[in-house]
């Protein structure tokens, strides 16, 4: 199969950019693809010949990020798993450091509007597609934190990182109390909080 023309990509990502940001605002039922259209400067049939349909639509957009996001996270992971020396702190900094830099990153806060969206609103068929493509991910990580915390349970283990995934989700949208100050840098304020977010997990994740 030829690779796609770059014009096609371009008109692909344009479609994917504006959607991306339709969803952060409106969420996913209230963007129409009028809206969309307009917002990426195509027609209805660039939308269909690329995508096929809106839910497979709002899928590209989780998956333009959520495989890059994954991808470093994965990467992270093996350099650490199974390991003797690994410790909690380890495990987490491979599993919040790569989301905190997608979130600082171009058009990453724009997604992480969109990230609370799927979290917020009631749709089976984002959350199925989320789990299908990206729950093996996090049954990586929770394997990992069930062999450095063999008094927990798998239940409580699950629970946990639950709770864990949620001040993740909370840190990187940005509209906490905490907020970067003027002296600060992007760098260093993403260092900050991955730092206190990590010592916050650690504790919540090792007590008994």
């Amino acid at each position: 199969m030829p690779a796609p023309s770059a014009a096609a990509q371009s008109t692909k990502e344009r479609i994917l950019g504006a959607a991306e940001e339709l969803f952060a605002r409106h969420g996913f039922e209230g963007a129409s693809l009028r809206q969309l259209t307009s917002a990426a400067g195509v027609n209805l049939a660039a939308v269909n010949y690329h995508f096929g349909s809106k839910d497979r639509l709002v899928e590209e957009v989780f998956r333009r990020r959520l495989d890059q996001l994954n991808g470093h996270r994965s990467t992270a992971l093996a350099k650490v798993a199974g390991l003797p020396e690994t410790t909690i702190e380890d495990v987490l900094a491979a599993f919040i450091v790569p989301a905190l830099e997608l979130s600082h990153d171009a058009g990453g806060q724009l997604f992480m509007r969109v990230l609370v969206r799927a979290f917020a609103e009631d749709d089976d068929t984002l959350r199925k597609f989320l789990s299908d493509n990206y729950r093996h991910v996090m049954r990586m990580f929770t394997s990992e934190f069930a062999r450095l915390l063999p008094h927990l349970t798998k239940e409580e283990v699950y629970w946990r990182v639950d709770l864990v995934t949620g001040a993740l989700i909370h840190a990187m949208s940005g509209i906490g109390m905490i907020q970067r100050r003027s002296d600060v840098t992007e760098h260093e304020h993403r260092e900050l909080t991955a730092e206190h977010l990590i010592s916050f997990s650690a504790a919540g994740l090792m007590a008994r």
